[in-house]
């Protein structure tokens, strides 16, 4: 059992490592495309890359598993990336990433709701502490918080929607079915919950625009890496760990962030920046290390 929590916990890490890195990849993206766009063309190239990986079909399914595979795809793929790539639209990328931050307490909500999983006192403890971290990572460079209602909202929308897909993943992996075939049926309902946005965002395929090996590079790192290999890591981490656990490593998100940007952007290391990545790390830990008594 240690050895399979040890296998959890390397996979959230390696995770949340690429996840961290991708507002790069994002960031070159938009010069040429709609958020919309990256979020389609990625989830379709994870499609085809579990197909090839994993050349079977996920079959015996009942309506009620295809019902909770469709809300994972709606809120894990869909909601979740169009939520959060909007809000960056209108509210600050500061205030987008705290907020975002969140969601590992919503999935304690939801856990102790649905799973019956009552979170430990180190928990909230290291959440605190975390919280408290990627805040001042994101605010050490501005004078003081901006509040924009609807960014805002769609950034706590995106939380939400991560800790729905948590939940929803943990039942999923119950089922015993391999996890590349459910993670590629969830991407499968996700992108057919992009139809509508597809219609109402001009969106528009022009693949001549991946001639420029930039673009190509970076989409096919989104979509093989961190769409593909990631959701497949990630869903199995939530089989080993449970979603309360694994949700905790979404504090490392804006602590890679920061030494991304650092080592690939050339950015200029704060003492703030310092306070708050040891403080989400430390959060981390607090929230990882469990008592031992039942």
């Amino acid at each position: 059992m240690k050895q399979k929590h040890s296998i959890g916990h390397i996979i959230c890490i390696l995770c949340v490592f690429a996840w961290g890195t991708t507002f790069i990849s994002t960031k070159i993206l938009l010069t040429d495309f709609l958020p919309i766009e990256i979020l389609f063309f990625r989830s379709v190239l994870a499609v085809i890359a579990l197909t090839l990986l994993y050349p079977k079909r996920l079959k015996s399914t009942t309506l009620q598993q295809e019902l909770i595979l469709a809300g994972a795809g709606l809120s894990g793929v869909t909601l979740y990336f169009l939520s959060e790539n909007i809000a960056l639209t209108y509210t600050q990328a500061a205030n987008a990433s705290v907020i975002v931050s969140i969601a590992p307490i919503l999935t304690a909500l939801l856990s102790f709701l649905f799973l019956k999983q009552k979170p430990h006192l180190r928990f909230f403890l290291g959440f605190l502490a975390a919280i408290t971290g990627i805040f001042v990572i994101s605010f050490h460079g501005t004078t003081q918080l901006s509040l924009n209602p609807l960014g805002d909202l769609l950034a706590f929308a995106a939380a939400g929607s991560w800790a729905i897909y948590s939940i929803l993943v943990k039942k999923i992996s119950a089922w015993g079915y391999p996890t590349i075939l459910t993670t590629r049926r969830i991407f499968l309902y996700g992108i057919l919950f992009m139809i509508p946005f597809i219609i109402k965002m001009n969106f528009s395929l022009h693949l001549q625009r991946f001639t420029n090996p930039l673009y190509l590079f970076n989409i096919l790192f989104l979509g093989i890496g961190a769409s593909a290999a990631c959701f497949v890591g990630w869903n199995y981490a939530i089989k080993l760990l449970g979603p309360l656990r694994s949700s905790v490593y979404i504090y490392l998100v804006p602590v890679i962030t920061v030494v991304s940007s650092v080592l690939i952007l050339n950015e200029t290391v704060t003492l703030l920046s310092i306070i708050g990545t040891a403080l989400a790390l430390l959060g981390l830990l607090i929230s990882e290390n469990r008592s031992k008594k039942k």
